[in-house]
Formats: structure tokens, C-alpha cells, sequence
């Protein structure tokens, strides 16, 4: 080759590199931000989207207007930190390594082993920033489960779940710093509104952000977790009279108040109203950062809930509907308990105003989060599988052969839901013959008739499911999880 074909040759390979380097970096900067909103109890049909007429949710309707809505999106189980451990490990709750509310010594639930492999540490490796902002629930502060030990870069709020009971707590933690409230010392005062607090960090950890790195930011809010209890500002006046009520009598602040418990309400009514429009309010302002720091066009948006609405604190489901029409609420296993309001916008990418029939659930965020950031985790690694084709409404979906869930209060409960059927079992903890009760929910979503004895075949299959997904545990044996 001579002397001038030589310095084309590199010439040309330089020019190719450079381009291949630009498009590589280019593709790479393009990555989306990823915003995964969690709240706490709330219902399939307490959002405006699901047909809730008595509570304003204009921004959660939004996301759903503007993206699409799930239709059979299901959390991982039906009470906090196992379905949160789910979505973090992106395996079901007879896999996942946290499977009931296991409180620890002096502050904070069992920790997440260091062993289990987080969405947080799959995006933090593929380069993203990541944040968590509210209820952690999955370890102490400084135990392997501390969430700056699980992926996240920064965390601020409650670490323990049973101070996050209360609204107006003395502390919450910003990484390893107790924030110490000084207004609320001694659960005498009310003056520092948590939720508000964690919701101006969220919002700087979004105002720190720019388009060179990607980030994920975990927003698992308390609201409307009982107690019931909300500034009285206009949110809260404008529902204030609209409601029958009848006053709950709590566990009110003061030198005897505990930290778990939940105040009184004049308004229980009007207060959950409130809460569920605050959590809107925040949504809201979720998207209002982003659309001004330029980032909303290039940034996924997830609203979901952590399980079915609860009863506690003087709740009323029943009156909001919150369950959607569903049987069941927290802690069930029917689909009132399990069966969440979810939906996702991305500008640009999922079309809006669409629906999906998709059947999900929290174990399948982390391979999609994974392969939406470009990255890979091994099949082997989760229960879960990437919806990313229902997102955008483009390839070919791959399909789950069944979903399981199990509860370890009350007994022990199990379900699996495989096309069109559901399977139920009461009192399961060391009974794996235990009755089965089998549901057709194409046909009867709310679960009212027991089909067990017409189709003994399809229950038995669905019994073997169950029994073959749940994997004791040492840490969590089967129906006698303490709850705290």
C-alpha cells in the first residue's frame, strides 16, 4: 500500500471513529430520566383516571391523558416493604428477600440483604444519578439495607416505616444525618408537614439535574397513608363541609403521643380527600420542574401505588370507592388489595391517551428500567419481564405464563393470576392444601363467585403454581411475620 493510500485509509478510519464515538456519546446523552412515583395505600379507583368522582387528581390524570394507562398493573404484595422489596429486586414476594413488615431495633425495618441486586445499583452502574425521596422501609441507617448502600446517590425522608405513622414526626434522615425537626420535638407540636419537606428536596434534586446525565429518582410518598392528617390550608378547605363525617378519635400528638400511632380527625373524609389532592399537588410540581428545566421532554414519568387502600385511622374506603370496584383492600390478595391505578408518560415516545391490557407487576420495572437505560440484567436475576414494547406500542410483548403473590400476616395468604384466572388460598402458612378459591376475572373482576368446585382441574394447576413459587424463607417463615 503506498505512502498517500495509507493516509487515506487513516484518514477515513479517523473520520468513521469520530463519528461512531459522536453517535455512541450522542445515544448515550439521549438515555431518558427516569421518575418512578410511588404512593402509600392508595386505591385502584382513587385516581380521577379510574373513575373517582369525589377527589380532584388533574396532574395524576394527566400522566394517563398524556402517556398511557395499565389496566392490570399489580404491586408486588398487598402491604409495604415486601412490595417495595419486590420492585427493588425485580422478583415476586416468594422469591423476593423481604416478605413481611419486620420491624428492627431501635429505628427501621429488616434490611435488604447486600446480596440483592437493586434497580437503583442497575441504573447507578449504567451511569445514571439516582435519588430516593420519602419512605424507605427496607433497612436501618448504616445496615446493608441503608438506601445509600442499595444504589441511591441521595436519600431524604423516613427510613423507618412506622414513624412514617406519623405526619409531623421528630426527625427524618438526609443519607446518615438525623434531620432533627426541632418544631415537632416530642410529638408536641405540628408545625413541619414531612411531605412537604421531602417534596422541596425531590424538587432540588430535579433543579440539580441537567441533560449530560441521565438520573432515576425513586418517589415513594406517604400520602395518603393514615393518619389522616394535612396543613389546613386551601386544599384542605376546599373539601372541608363537601363530606358526611363522623370524627375519628386517634392517638394524638403530645407528652404521651406514640410514634406509630395516628392522630384524631374532625374531617376523616375531607382529610383523605386533601391528602390524595396534595399528592397530585405534587405530582404537579414534578412536572412543572421538569418542563422548566428543559428536561420533560426526555424524561419517563411512572405513577403507581404500593398495595390496596387500607382501613386504619378512620379511612373509608368504601365511601371513596377507593378499591375501584374491586373485592378487597390492604393486606387481601384479591384484586381490591393488589390491582393498582398505574400510568406512564414519555413525550415522544408513548402515544397519548392509550390504554394497555398488559398483566404486570413490580418485578417487571427492573428489567425494563434496564433495558430503557441499556443495560441488561440476566434472566435468571428476576421474575420479572421488560413492558417496554407496551410503553411504546412497538415490538413484539412478551407474555408472563402466570403472576404470584403471597402475604405473610393473618395466616399466610397466596395467589396467582394466569390468563384470565385467579387463585386465592386463605390460611396457607404450612398448609400447602390448603382450599383454593378460583375466579374467572374476565368475567367476574370483583371476585363474587368461587368456580373452585366447577373447574377442580384449573385449581389444582393453580395450587401446584403456588407451591412450586413460594422458596422458604428463614428470615420470614411463612404466616408468622410480626408486623411493626
Amino acid at each position: 500500500m503506498k505512502v498517500n493510500q495509507i493516509r487515506l485509509f487513516l484518514f477515513l478510519s479517523f473520520v468513521l471513529l469520530s463519528q461512531f464515538t459522536a453517535s455512541s456519546q450522542t445515544s448515550k446523552a439521549k438515555r431518558p430520566n427516569i421518575i418512578f412515583i410511588l404512593a402509600d395505600d392508595l386505591g385502584y379507583g382513587d385516581v380521577g383516571f379510574n373513575g373517582q368522582k369525589l377527589i380532584k387528581t388533574p396532574n395524576i390524570d394527566r400522566l394517563a391523558k398524556e402517556g398511557v394507562k395499565f389496566n392490570q398493573f399489580y404491586a408486588g404484595t398487598s402491604v409495604c416493604a415486601p412490595s417495595r422489596s419486590s420492585l427493588m429486586s425485580g422478583k415476586h414476594t416468594g422469591h423476593t428477600y423481604i416478605r413481611g413488615n419486620k420491624g428492627v431495633d431501635p429505628e427501621g425495618q429488616e434490611p435488604i440483604a447486600d446480596s440483592v441486586v437493586t434497580i437503583a445499583e442497575v441504573l447507578k452502574k449504567a451511569g445514571y444519578a439516582t435519588g430516593a425521596f420519602g419512605k424507605w422501609g427496607l433497612g436501618p441507617v448504616g445496615s446493608e439495607g441503608d438506601p445509600n448502600k442499595q444504589g441511591f446517590d441521595q436519600f431524604y425522608g423516613y427510613n423507618c416505616q412506622s414513624l412514617a405513622h406519623r405526619y409531623y414526626p421528630n426527625h427524618l434522615w438526609d443519607n446518615q444525618k438525623k434531620v432533627v425537626l426541632e418544631e415537632n420535638q416530642n410529638l408536641l407540636y405540628n408545625k413541619q408537614y414531612a411531605p412537604d419537606l421531602i417534596q422541596k428536596q425531590a424538587l432540588d434534586f430535579v433543579d440539580s439535574k441537567n441533560d449530560k446525565q441521565p438520573f432515576f429518582l425513586f418517589l415513594p410518598y406517604i400520602l395518603p397513608h393514615a393518619e389522616l392528617l394535612v396543613p389546613e390550608d386551601s386544599i384542605f378547605q376546599y373539601y372541608k363541609g363537601k363530606f358526611p363525617e363522623k370524627a375519628h378519635k386517634g392517638l394524638d400528638y403530645g407528652p404521651d403521643a406514640t410514634e406509630g400511632g395516628y392522630a384524631s380527625q374532625e374531617y376523616p373524609h375531607a382529610a383523605f380527600a386533601a391528602m390524595v389532592s396534595r399528592l397530585d399537588l405534587y405530582v404537579g410540581q414534578i412536572l412543572d420542574k421538569l418542563k422548566e428545566k428543559g428536561l420533560d421532554e426526555n424524561t419517563l414519568v411512572i405513577f403507581t401505588s404500593d398495595n390496596g387502600p387500607h382501613l386504619e385511622g378512620g379511612a373509608d374506603p368504601k365511601f371513596f370507592n377507593s378499591s375501584g370496584g374491586f373485592k378487597g383492600v390492604k393486606r387481601d390478595l384479591y384484586e381490591g388489595g393488589i390491582r393498582e391505578p398505574f400510568a406512564a408518560r414519555w413525550p415522544g415516545v408513548v402515544k397519548p391517551g392509550t390504554t394497555s391490557e398488559y398483566i404486570g407487576a413490580f418485578w417487571d420495572l427492573l428489567p425494563t428500567f434496564a433495558q430503557i437505560a441499556g443495560t441488561k440484567v440476566a434472566p435468571s436475576s428476576t421474575d420479572g419481564i421488560s413492558f417496554l414494547p407496551s410503553l411504546t406500542g412497538k415490538g413484539a410483548q412478551q407474555k408472563h405464563n402466570h403472576l404470584y403473590w403471597e402475604f405473610h400476616e393473618q395466616g399466610g395468604r397466596q395467589a396467582v393470576r394466569q390468563g384470565n384466572w385467579k387463585g386465592v388460598r386463605l390460611k396457607a402458612a404450612g398448609n400447602p392444601d390448603a382450599p383454593l378459591e378460583l375466579y374467572d376475572l374476565t368475567k367476574d373482576p370483583a371476585e363474587t363467585k368461587d368456580l373452585a368446585a366447577q373447574f377442580p382441574d384449573k385449581a389444582k394447576e393453580l395450587g401446584k403454581i403456588m407451591n412450586s413459587e413460594h422458596v422458604p424463607s428463614t428470615i420470614f417463615p411463612f404466616g408468622k411475620t410480626e408486623e411493626k
